[in-house]
């Protein structure tokens, strides 16, 4: 029998507390060792028993989840998934824990909106697995879906046989998820201001995306910016799918864009990387290229196939500079994938082949 990963709760609302216990123990992979209403309550609780992963409050009244987070990385270091409000404070200040350490986000849920709480389930479960599999560097056991787990067919059918013309623009299709905030920020930080236009699919939730892009702007020599409907695929600058909204890569004669649209979680995600490499190889074909980076899970890995069926150059992270080796693992494994090279060279492959 495989052992369940013990998870300990911190959060100063009691409704959330109960919430979350009730998302965690319905998954057969995962239990709940406690539940805390501030860190000093928690801290006792681990010095009896160590969880696998920690999900922490933000904001607290007697110590705030970025102070704890702090100690508990300088003591006794945990997987830590940071639980933030929808809020632009929030989202700055939680982006700032990822940079301390933190594995990953989840939205607090809505509470009182069943498709919202549902589908959280399915992702607050999802980033606890992942983040228990960052200490262990491997993937956490994935032997119970229960949830229907559809494809990119969902929001828009295969890439036809015919490939897409050559142009002299090429657009970058990039998709990841745990790891991947940090991952992002290494690999756009390096690249000049005349690189091809990129399009991102960071597994994020609502809200946090326009601060991540926020702040990638302000790091990058490139222009970052949360994509919008419409928008252009322009050389020098990086489009980041919205939380909550799929993300498409269209094409008007030799323009590029991108559609954002709304539709079902598709391989369990929205924004889904399957649903921007699918679009990416439908209009883009060989003038595209593909990169998937760290992550939990298989998303982007049937979309990276049909990208290098049409023609696309596709890339991997590899194993050693993964904070989680599953998305490009399964890549790899479908044969999708072309090339696999560390974190620090995938600026450099963007610049030779873009």
């Amino acid at each position: 029998m495989t052992k369940k990963i013990r998870v300990l709760i911190v959060d100063d609302s009691a409704l959330v507390r109960q919430v979350l216990t009730d998302v965690l123990t319905s998954d057969v992979n995962l239990s709940v060792m406690g539940a805390a209403r501030d860190p000093f309550i928690a801290a006792e609780m681990m010095s009896k028993e160590r969880p696998d992963v920690i999900i922490l409050d933000v904001e607290m009244p007697r110590m705030d989840g970025i102070t704890f987070l702090h100690k508990i990385m300088s003591q006794h270091p945990v997987p830590v998934v940071m639980c933030s409000t929808l809020t632009e404070h929030g989202a700055e200040t939680t982006l700032k824990a990822l940079e301390y350490g933190a594995v990953d986000i989840i939205q607090k849920p809505k509470m009182g909106a069943k498709k919202f709480i549902e589908e959280s389930r399915i992702a607050i479960c999802d980033v606890v697995k992942a983040a228990a599999g960052v200490r262990a560097r491997k993937n956490i056991c994935k032997t119970m879906v229960v949830e229907k787990k559809l494809t990119a067919d969902a929001i828009l059918p295969p890439p036809g046989k015919v490939a897409m013309v050559q142009t002299t623009e090429r657009v970058v299709a990039i998709g990841a998820s745990t790891g991947g905030t940090e991952a992002l920020r290494v690999v756009l930080e390096a690249l000049p201001v005349d690189c091809s236009g990129i399009v991102i699919v960071q597994h994020m939730p609502e809200g946090f995306t326009h601060a991540f892009a926020d702040r990638l702007n302000r790091l990058c020599q490139i222009h970052v910016k949360e994509g919008e409907d419409g928008d252009a695929v322009l050389r020098g600058q990086a489009l980041i799918a919205p939380g909550n909204k799929h993300v498409l890569i269209k094409r008007s004669g030799a323009r590029y864009y991108i559609e954002i649209k709304e539709g079902p979680l598709v391989c369990r995600h929205r924004p889904s990387v399957d649903v921007l490499f699918r679009s990416t190889a439908r209009y883009a074909g060989k003038n595209a290229l593909g990169i998937i980076m760290t992550g939990m899970g298989d998303d982007g890995a049937k979309g990276m196939l049909e990208m290098k069926n049409a023609g696309a150059y596709t890339v991997a992270q590899d194993e050693q500079s993964c904070v989680v080796f599953g998305m490009p693992k399964e890549a790899i494994k479908l044969n999708a994938v072309d090339k696999t090279v560390s974190l620090d060279d995938i600026a450099q492959h963007i610049v030779r082949l873009g």
